[in-house]
């Protein structure tokens, strides 16, 4: 290892984006109920008959056998890809035209429920100002949903890219939406360091190529990190982001 490895091994940090630089202050059930709601709102406004009652059952049902496939084949069908087999289902046209605005009324009523960790924006001008590169991998059902959250809370000047699942069409801790990430930069594997709140998917994807994670423990007790724990192990754990210059600082001493 060189000199300059030895002071410091890190050139770049990959970050997760929900319940890592954000954290969600909703009730989920009420918040789902209120985007299912707005959805079904715009189809109206744009001119779609639909039985309201069966729409938004079927919708929510479709998105949560969605959100549990996911999590077994890492498969980012996207958020817009389950509306529009809905709306083919029951005969309705599914245009642009009409999924998008549907889809951005139905995320601005989540949208407003997350926020910057109290460090977020701190802590990523300090990490900026000690030469790291920064870059997002988020798993997330719309790509244009996370744009706009990094937008809303003006963290985009710090990263050089935003990649979500979503455009990708693969979930961390698929290797390849990692290895697209890194090919952003041209550092090695062993100089980048992944950051995230989930053992399965950050951790894992990170550990699996050799680069640094880090594990943020705020959401330690959710049933997957839990029953993960004990054979997912990050190289590193910090309670708040502003622990992490100093652990970047002193890992591998």
């Amino acid at each position: 290892m060189s000199e300059r490895s030895k002071r410091n091994p890190f050139r770049a940090i990959l970050f997760d984006l929900g319940n890592t630089l954000l954290y969600f202050t909703g009730d989920w059930a009420q918040v789902f109920a209120e985007a299912d709601q707005k959805l079904l709102e715009q189809l109206l406004a744009s001119g779609l008959e639909l039985d309201e009652a069966y729409f938004l059952k079927e919708f929510r049902d479709r998105m949560n056998t969605y959100y549990r496939e996911r999590e077994d084949n890492f498969i980012e069908l996207t958020t817009a890809y389950i509306l529009r087999n809905l709306l083919a289902s029951l005969g309705k046209p599914t245009s642009d035209e009409i999924v998008c605005p549907a889809l951005q009324a139905m995320y601005a009523a989540s949208q407003q429920y997350w926020l910057p960790a109290e460090d977020t924006l701190s802590t990523l001008g300090i990490l900026k100002e000690q030469g790291y590169r920064m870059g997002i991998i988020s798993n997330a059902g719309d790509d244009a949903d996370v744009q706009t959250l990094v937008e809303d809370a003006d963290m985009r000047l710090f990263f050089d890219f935003i990649l979500s699942s979503a455009a990708f069409g693969l979930r961390k801790p698929n290797p390849e939406i990692f290895e697209v990430a890194l090919g952003h930069w041209d550092f090695a594997n062993e100089e980048v360091v992944m950051v995230g709140d989930t053992l399965d998917a950050d951790v894992l994807g990170a550990n699996n190529l050799g680069i640094y994670s880090v594990w943020i423990t705020r959401n330690a007790n959710t049933p997957a990190n839990r029953s993960n724990k004990e054979h997912i192990i990050p190289d590193a754990k910090i309670s708040t982001l502003g622990q992490l210059p100093e652990v970047l600082k002193t890992a591998r001493e």
